[in-house]
């Protein structure tokens, strides 16, 4: 396994990034699970077990913009096929610090391994936890680079009163670390609104390759 994945993770979250010269580093994954792309401002990181001589040669010939290549879909293809996984979607990638205290909302921890939301989450993370709340659940997980993320859902019902917001922000204080990740859709703007308004800052956009 490599860990220059998780030194990029953590240099980022405390707002040390990449120098902004337009260049793409290639590490290796960080686990079997994990591959895929970060694009950071001007810097992009494209991790996987593939040649980088084969990234840098596909970068190369890829059309349009070369700022923007590692996240071109010509790029993201080539790729998915070298590596035979898939992709769900580019993610805008957000990161918040842990807050003290205990969250202001009632939160029951679902323990069966057999629910929908565990077994879901399991998939893509390692030492999953989920709380429900009324109307909604909060996730937190150990995912890419061994980074503790978090994934929440409201239910249709309970929208607009602010509970997906206090969700995110509860996972600022249930998680075990100095700092929880989140990933949301660019396009999925509520999603984007919630995260930033419980302190989740913007740090670059995610492309994850899905095995299987």
């Amino acid at each position: 396994m490599d860990d220059a994945l998780a030194r990029i993770l953590t240099a980022a979250a405390h707002g040390r990034f990449p120098p902004p010269d337009g260049s793409t580093t290639v590490v290796g994954q960080p686990g079997t699970r994990d591959a895929g792309v970060l694009a950071f401002t001007a810097h992009s990181v494209v991790f996987t077990d593939e040649d980088p001589g084969w990234v840098r040669s596909v970068l190369a010939g890829t059309p349009g913009d070369a700022l923007a290549a590692t996240m071109n879909p010509h790029f993201l293809s080539a790729l998915m096929a070298r590596t035979g996984r898939h992709m769900n979607t580019i993610d805008l990638l957000t990161v918040a610090d842990a807050l003290p205290g205990e969250p202001e909302i009632a939160l029951r921890e679902i323990e069966d391994p057999e629910h929908p939301r565990v077994a879901r989450a399991m998939k893509y993370r390692d030492e999953v936890r989920v709380w429900a709340a009324e109307g909604g659940v909060v996730i937190l997980g150990r995912g890419v680079a061994g980074r503790w993320e978090t994934a929440i859902e409201v239910a249709g019902e309970a929208r607009g009163r602010r509970l997906g917001e206090r969700l995110a922000r509860a996972a600022r204080q249930l998680v075990p670390d100095a700092v929880v990740w989140a990933q949301q859709s660019p396009g999925n703007a509520r999603s984007v609104r919630t995260f930033q308004a419980a302190g989740y800052r913007p740090v670059g956009s995610e492309a994850l390759l899905i095995a299987g």
